[in-house]
């Protein structure tokens, strides 16, 4: 077992701004219905490095029916057609909203990417006007990981350490 601390944040209205620019011209964000070995194959590129495993352990059935249930949006960040990253809600169309995983594949961080594929992500989901999206991050996510979501719109709520398996 591992101890981490644990950041609670949301965010209470959609994010300010007329848009974030593509930080590249053949950079682009949709909501994508991946099949589970490309979801899984995704997750792994970009959670491997910061110890993402909640969506390993899923039995694959249950992985299925999570993807395709309409709550779940997964929006995929693509560079030249190449999956570079992925922001991933739960609860999509109820009054509160969780932003279950964020981030970039390696070699696509460092180029302002990743404030581009979640400002994009966050005015889609903001569209079904919940009332909140709130996440949670820890010690093992990437270090600036708060930050970019600061300059999203999101405030810390509450932090705690909690126990995980190692």
């Amino acid at each position: 077992m591992v101890d981490l601390l644990v950041t609670y944040m949301e965010m209470t209205e959609p994010p300010s701004g007329d848009g974030l620019l593509a930080p590249a011209q053949d950079a682009a964000v949709a909501r994508e219905m991946l099949d589970v070995a490309d979801y899984i194959g995704l997750y792994r590129a970009v959670g491997e490095p910061v110890q993402w495993d909640q969506r390993l352990r899923l039995p694959s059935e249950e992985l299925e029916r999570l993807l395709a249930s309409p709550s779940t949006h997964v929006h995929v960040l693509r560079v030249d057609g190449e999956a570079a990253g992925l922001c991933e809600f739960t609860g999509v169309g109820q009054p509160v909203v969780e932003l279950a995983h964020f981030g970039l594949v390696p070699a696509f961080q460092g180029r302002k990417l990743g404030p581009y594929l979640l400002y994009r992500s966050l005015r889609a989901v903001w569209s079904y006007a919940p009332e909140k999206i709130w996440l949670h991050t820890d010690t093992h996510d990437h270090p600036v990981a708060q930050s970019v979501y600061r300059r999203a719109g999101f405030k810390a709520y509450a932090q705690r350490m909690e126990t995980f398996p190692d």
